[in-house]
């Protein structure tokens, strides 16, 4: 018998979200490095006689650890040792400004701004960004044993003990996580297919063509990520791109099988799951591929060509490495990449927008815990750089988080503390303790906080001998820091009240009113490929549908009023997405036959989309557009037009 929860004491809806666990599954191997890589520093200073030493050791693979988050072994090489170059400066810098007063807050201050701006360059550049300032932090804080150079070698030993034992296995299963994660994008195409054709079954396409759209990023960044350092000559990289790529016309040609209105034939996604396993296992050769039935429509035979297209690049892969084009028109190098990003971090009004936002809340903890004496200081700073992450979640949902979490990690910190003597009763504790941080980040913020917290405490501990006399001044530090952060750095910023779910998605708007005039104008003599442009447009515009989609569900776990005024985007994202799919599915058709629109629909359409873009880029709330869109029933823009319509309905107020 369900159970109702009287009107006054029912949760608000952004606090439920909040608490409620992410479904993942557990990454088994992560969870074995973790437990051998944090209790097997402790046991080899126990055995040295300097427990310290190896306390120092386990922080560093306790870093290690928490960027143990990568498939292919090449990112885990960027993932955890770039970082710890950057962990090994900051616990340096700290160090020598340790007892040194203002000294030191400017220090961290200054390394607290760099860390900021240099987070905003990408995902490895933000977990550096993250330990550099963490360990300066650290180590201007805590008075560290032996020599300058000695706490940053063991910590840094301690974080590439984890990349040694997440490679182990590297010279057996090379290539075998990019195999899988393109095999996983042809599964959740086929997914796609099986979910097409009927309107009863339009929210699981939804759901469906979300799910490619984030394995396709996922593959992508993956295989672009090693080819990049391969400079375009690896020759498998080569062939698994090619592979990505030719799945490319099969997810086009799946809008348009929505669209038509009836379920595709069974056989075709199973032909696409015996394409994925031959990936998977690396086969090369004839696939036997279930019979196809004969395509009759426009729609047939755009899936019947696009299928066989790809099965043709897995079955016999003959591509060019020098040619291949890789559909996002990234820049062929890392070192490009790299330059470009160091360039638009210097130029960039965000990046300095939030080091200096970051740099103030630090400043301001540093110069706090300076005039007044609050025991183990650096965990206000460390509260404030976890919870003031730009790309880590909403500042007030990691706040409550983390708030929640380390009053539930120090429940089980109490229990270790009190009941465990120190010595070598630590390494089975650790054993048991460490686990669980890979095993509960998938979860949530707040349950990695729940167990992070009794590893730092009795990591703490071995330096200190303080026991349980640690566990106030954690919770106080971790209260102060969370407080600092929502007061200074997300009270106090106007922006913070203003959800930028309506800015993005009139980025977005615009950029589908240029995809439609693309996918419909004949380009002009000489210029590249337009098969190809339109496939990286319409790429782009998925993958930045899908941060819509992130900075939406971010949004919800937002208190009042920016919750709600969340929440009214939502249909309109959803309209945006499925004016996309209606583009996708004309361009299709008339590539297989259809009658071409003419020019004036085409520039109808983009206007009304151009205006929406405008309305939508001028108001917090959603407005009314003006352009009214007519055109022949039988157009082939004709369904195309009906979601521009119902776009325009929802984001008018009457």
């Amino acid at each position: 018998m369900s159970r109702e929860f009287p009107i006054g004491l029912t949760p608000p809806d952004w606090l439920v979200r909040n608490l409620q666990p992410q479904q993942a599954p557990v990454n088994r191997p992560a969870v074995v490095r973790a437990a051998i890589a944090m209790a097997l520093p402790l046991a080899v200073g126990l055995a040295a006689g300097q427990p310290g030493y190896g306390a120092l050791a386990s922080m560093g693979a306790l870093s290690g650890v928490i960027g143990d988050t990568a498939d292919a072994y090449r990112m885990r090489i960027l993932n955890i040792a770039v970082p710890q170059l950057f962990g090994a400066v900051g616990v340096t810098l700290g160090a020598l400004v340790y007892g040194h007063g203002w000294y030191a807050v400017a220090a961290v201050t200054g390394v607290a701004l760099l860390s900021g701006m240099i987070s905003t360059i990408g995902a490895v550049a933000s977990v550096s960004g993250l330990l550099l300032l963490l360990n300066c932090a650290i180590g201007a804080g805590l008075p560290l044993p032996g020599p300058w150079w000695l706490a940053p070698a063991l910590m840094t030993g301690g974080g590439l003990l984890v990349l040694l034992l997440a490679l182990l296995a590297w010279p057996l299963r090379s290539g075998v996580p990019e195999r899988a994660a393109v095999a996983d994008t042809y599964r959740s195409v086929a997914a796609l297919l099986a979910a097409s054709g009927t309107d009863e079954r339009t929210e699981e396409y939804d759901e469906a063509r979300r799910a490619v759209t984030q394995s396709l990023n996922q593959s992508y960044d993956l295989i672009l990520a090693r080819r990049a350092r391969h400079h375009g000559r690896s020759p498998d990289l080569t062939v698994l791109l090619a592979e990505l790529n030719a799945i490319t016309p099969v997810l086009e040609a799946a809008p348009a099988a929505h669209l038509y209105g009836r379920p595709l034939p069974a056989e075709i996604p199973e032909a696409l799951h015996h394409l994925s396993q031959a990936i998977e296992t690396g086969y090369r050769g004839p696939i036997p591929l279930p019979d196809l039935p004969p395509p009759t429509t426009e729609t047939a035979r755009a899936v019947d060509h696009a299928l066989r297209h790809a099965a043709k690049v897995v079955a016999t892969p003959d591509v060019d490495p020098r040619g291949i084009d890789d559909r996002l028109g990234r820049p062929a190098t890392l070192r490009i990449r790299t330059a470009r990003a160091a360039r638009g971090v210097m130029l960039s009004a965000s990046s300095w927008h939030y080091g200096l936002r970051l740099a103030l809340c630090i400043g301001l903890a540093q110069a706090l815990v300076s005039l007044i004496p609050v025991p183990r200081s650096y965990w206000v700073t460390l509260t404030i750089t976890f919870v003031l992450k730009p790309d880590f979640g909403s500042v007030f949902s990691r706040a409550l988080l983390r708030a929640l979490g380390t009053v539930a990690g120090l429940v089980i910190a109490a229990a270790v503390l009190a009941e465990v003597p120190r010595g070598w009763a630590d390494v089975p504790a650790m054993l048991l303790l460490a686990p669980l941080i890979p095993a509960m980040t998938p979860r949530g913020y707040g349950y990695q906080t729940t167990a992070i917290t009794p590893v730092i405490l009795l990591l703490s501990d071995i330096l200190n001998h303080q026991g349980t006399a640690l566990l106030l001044p954690r919770l106080l530090d971790s209260l102060i820091g969370c407080a600092i952060a929502l007061i200074v750095g997300y009270l106090l910023w106007p922006e913070s009240w203003h959800s930028r779910v309506g800015d993005r998605l009139a980025d977005a708007v615009a950029d589908t009113a240029r995809y439609v005039e693309t996918a419909f104008t004949e380009p002009p003599a000489g210029s590249s490929d337009p098969a190809a442009a339109r496939a990286r447009m319409r790429r782009r515009l998925y993958r930045d549908l899908s941060v819509v989609r992130t900075e939406f569900q971010r949004a919800l776990t937002e208190p009042p009023p920016m919750g709600r005024r969340a929440a009214a985007w939502w249909p309109l994202v959803v309209a945006v997405e499925r004016i996309v799919d209606a583009t996708t599915a004309a361009r299709v058709r008339v590539r297989h036959g259809a009658q071409p629109p003419s020019p004036s629909e085409v520039a109808q359409i983009t206007l009304q989309l151009r205006e929406l873009s405008e309305g939508l880029r001028q108001a917090d709330t959603l407005i009314a557009v003006r352009t009214d869109l007519t055109g022949p029933s039988d157009s082939v823009l004709e369904p195309l037009r009906q979601e521009v319509a119902t776009a325009r309905a929802i984001a008018s107020p009457h």
